[in-house]
C-alpha cells in the first residue's frame, strides 16, 4: 500500500534525473501498475513499487514513458514541449503547466 502522496500533477512539466529528458505528466498511478517482467526489463534503477508512478509524454519524441516518482523532479525550464499527443490531451499551456482537456465520457 502506498503511503507516499503524489508529488506531481497531470499537466506539470518534469525532468527525468536518470535519462535527462523533459516531459509532461498525463496520468498518475498511486503505485506501480505494470508487470514484474516489464519492471525487470525497464526499471533500470529498480525504484520502489509502492510509490507513485507517472505516465509521461517525452519532449521531442513520440514516446510515452512510465516513471517512478523517485526518478523525477520539476523541470527548471518552463518552455512548452513538442509531442504529437499534446493537443489531443491538453487544451493549452499556461505559466509552465498544461491544462487538461475536458472529456465527457
Amino acid at each position: 500500500m502506498c503511503t507516499l502522496a503524489a508529488a506531481y500533477n497531470i499537466g506539470e512539466i518534469i525532468y527525468h534525473r536518470n535519462f535527462n529528458y523533459r516531459g509532461v505528466i498525463v496520468d498518475v498511478d498511486p503505485n506501480f501498475q505494470g508487470t514484474d517482467e516489464w519492471y525487470e526489463k525497464n526499471a533500470v534503477s529498480h525504484p520502489a513499487k509502492d510509490i507513485p508512478w507517472y505516465h509521461v509524454l517525452v519532449d521531442d519524441e513520440d514516446l510515452v514513458t512510465y516513471v517512478a516518482q523517485s526518478n523525477l523532479e520539476l523541470s527548471l525550464l518552463p518552455e512548452p514541449l513538442e509531442h504529437p499527443m499534446l493537443e489531443s490531451l491538453f487544451s493549452g499551456y499556461d505559466e509552465g503547466k498544461y491544462n487538461l482537456r475536458m472529456r465527457l465520457n
